[in-house]
This record gives structure tokens, sequence and C-alpha cells, in this order.
């Protein structure tokens, strides 16, 4: 059984689709600074992810992915308190997304949103394959192999970690039964001494008498506070709290990215490459004001003198995000008075834009003189990330029966 505390340990990737952009940095990559030095962490450049959509031209991948980690190392991210690596060589990966889709519903993937999104807009191309249906089941297998409870990810990828939590409680429910499961689960509420033992108990038949889930998540919240239980028991008890099996895969928790969604592209869409209406993360600082400058703003403010409103204007979004409480009342009030002009407002934006960048580049410049370094940081990283998903990958293929010695 694993040793591993699903809870302290995190993973979470990134499509090689296009330069990195302020919305992967604030969406993202200040996230992962920070859990760094709080979990285990493994983040990967999902490049299997990346031919989902652009199978047809390829050329781009090996390059973006090395840019890729040259933009994380720039941000903030650091080797030596996370795991980096390329998700096509960790190839567990792929076994597991095999042994996976042999127990996932074809219409737990046809139902995805985004599944669903990409038919609707590529209805008269045909793009539609298999790669794009498997998409959040192969996301499901980079979640699963390294037994991680925590997926940072924006509201948008909500839905496919919800799916790997799914799929985790089917294949323990197939595949986690223990001899005396029920005897060895009881044995371990008893190791939990008398108060904390009954209120578990108490915890666990209102979920499963009543369907309370906030008795569950208290009850799992319970058991993985107790030091005193071995990961063995602490896994047998929370299998226990919902069935009869072991919990073998652990069930994942997303872990929303506040500012994915703040973050506004040049269009005031969301941004994203596939829009063309990013700012890259290493972006020159001629190249961020030309880019500000020739953002749309309020239409219905034609001429100097007439008031604007700032709920209307793209660039005002960027003011929530990079202005103060008293930047934004100021920035507000002289739009709607007509006190200053857009080019004024624009500029507030390409300062702060400049000055969070710098450091960036700034920091970016050794790695990128030193292709050897990045090299070897994922081939570290790389090595970590085999060791981790083998293991969880021996336990699957002993629970399905496919551990032959």
């Amino acid at each position: 059984m694993s040793t591993v505390d699903p809870q302290r340990r995190v993973v979470s990737g990134m499509r090689p689709t296009g330069p990195v952009h302020l919305g992967h940095y604030h969406g993202v990559l200040k996230n992962w600074v920070k859990l760094q030095h709080e979990y285990e962490c493994f983040f990967f450049i999902a490049d299997w992810h990346a031919l989902t959509t652009g199978y047809t031209s390829t050329e781009q991948i090996n390059s973006a992915t090395w840019d890729t980690v040259i933009d994380w190392l720039a941000a903030g991210v650091n080797p030596g308190a996370a795991n980096l690596f390329i998700q096509s060589r960790v190839p567990e990966q792929a076994e597991l997304h095999l042994l996976l889709s042999m127990i996932t519903p074809l219409t737990w993937l046809e139902r995805a949103p985004a599944y669903k999104e990409f038919i609707e807009h590529n209805r008269e191309n045909d793009r539609s394959t298999f790669g794009v249906l498997g998409y959040p089941l192969l996301q499901s297998a980079d979640v699963l192999a390294y037994r991680a409870g925590l997926v940072p990810v924006g509201a948008d990828q909500a839905p496919h970690v919800e799916l790997a939590r799914e799929i985790a409680r089917r294949f323990n429910h197939l595949y986690g039964g223990e001899v005396d499961f029920t005897a060895n689960s009881e044995a371990a509420i008893r190791k939990l001494g008398k108060k904390t033992g009954k209120l578990y108990t108490e915890l666990r038949v209102a979920y499963t008498t009543k369907g309370d889930v906030d008795a569950l998540a208290t009850a799992q919240a319970l058991i993985r506070e107790q030091n005193s239980l071995t990961l063995s028991d602490k896994e047998r008890l929370l299998g226990y709290l919902q069935g009869d099996s072991v919990a073998i895969l652990p069930e994942p928790k997303a872990v929303l990215a506040d500012n994915a969604a703040k973050m506004p592209g040049l269009d005031g869409r969301k941004m994203s490459n596939s829009h063309g209406n990013i700012i890259p993360l290493r972006a020159e600082p001629d190249d961020v004001a030309k880019a500000v400058r020739n953002m749309p703003t309020d239409p219905a403010r034609i001429r100097l003198s007439d008031p604007g409103d700032p709920d209307k204007c793209p660039v005002w979004r960027f003011h929530q995000l990079y202005s103060d409480e008293h930047g934004r009342a100021e920035v507000s009030d002289r739009c709607r008075a007509a006190a200053w002009g857009c080019l004024e407002c624009k500029q507030c934006v390409i300062d702060a834009i400049v000055a969070e960048q710098a450091p960036v580049r700034e920091r970016a410049k050794q790695f990128e003189e030193n292709t050897d370094l990045i090299h070897s940081i994922i081939a570290e990283g790389t090595e970590k990330a085999r060791d981790a998903a083998r293991a969880t990958l021996e336990e699957v293929r002993d629970a399905m029966g496919l551990a032959f010695r």
C-alpha cells in the first residue's frame, strides 16, 4: 500500500502551444511558486495534450517546450523545490491512461464541457479525434499517476478534476477490495481513540445514510490530521467512509486559481494563445507598449471630451489587476469625467506590466544562455516523476490482476 500522503502532493501542467503569457503568470505560475514551498510539487509540460488539437502542426512543440521551462524558472519556479518534467517522458502516465480507459464509461467523456465546446466550434473541420475525446481521461491519468490530492487549475478545468475523482472512486470500488476490509477498518477506528473514533463513526453514518457531503468532508479532514495512523490505515478509513474498498487511487481536489479569470486579453476576452490576444511573459517593453496602446476602449467614447464608462473598456480590467484601490478610484473618476485621454490611462497599465516583467526577463537570461542546465533540470525531474508514477502503476497493475511475477 502507498506511503504517499495525497494532501501533501500537488500536480499541474501546461500545454506548450505558444508563448507563456501574463494569463499563465497570474493564473498559474504565481500560484505554483507559492505551493512549491508548502507541498511536494510535480509540474509538467503537457506535450501529449498539445497534440490533441495541434497534431497537424507539431513543428513548434519542441521549441515551445524548452521556452516554457525557461519561463517557469524565470517566474520563480525552483527545481530544488519542485519536480519539473515533460509529460511524454513518463510513459507510465500513458499506460495508466490505457488502464483507466478500460473502466471509464464513454458517456463520462462525452459530457465533458471542453469536449462539447470543441465539437461545437469544429463542426466543419475533421478534428474530432479519439485524442480530443480522451483528453480529460489523460488529464485524470496525469493526476492519479502521482496520487496528488491537490490540482491547481482554472475554473474551466475544474470539471476535469471532478472526472478524475469519479474515475478514482470507480477504480477503488472495482479493485480496492481487501480481505477482512471491514474488520481492518474497525480496528483502525479503535486506533483513533474513543472520542475521535466516535466522531468518525458519526460522520460516516451521516454521509452513508443521509448523504451529508459536509460530514464526509469533515471526516476526510479528520483522518488526514491523524499523525498516529499509518498511511495504510488512513487510506483504509478514507475508503471506509464511502464504501467497502481501500482508496488505492486518492480522489484529487481542484485548487482554483483566483486570478485566472481576472487576467484579460488585449481584446477583453480571456488571455489565450488561441485567441491571439496575449502579452508574452518575456515581452520587450516596446512590444508591451505597442500592444496596450492598440487595445480597444469604450466604443462610445469617440472624442476626448466624451465621458467614458470603465465597465465597457477592456483596459479597465487591466487596472483592476494592476492598480491599487486608490489608483482604480482615480482611473474611474477621470474616465467618467473625461479628465484624461485613453493613452494616458493605458500608460499606467504599460508602466505596471513593464515593471512586473523586468525581473522575470532578467532571471530568464541565465537560462537562455545555458541549455545544458535546462536539460539537466528536466532530466532530474523526469527521473523523480517516473519513480512516483511507477510506484502507482505497480499497485494499479496488482489490483487489476496484471502483476505478473
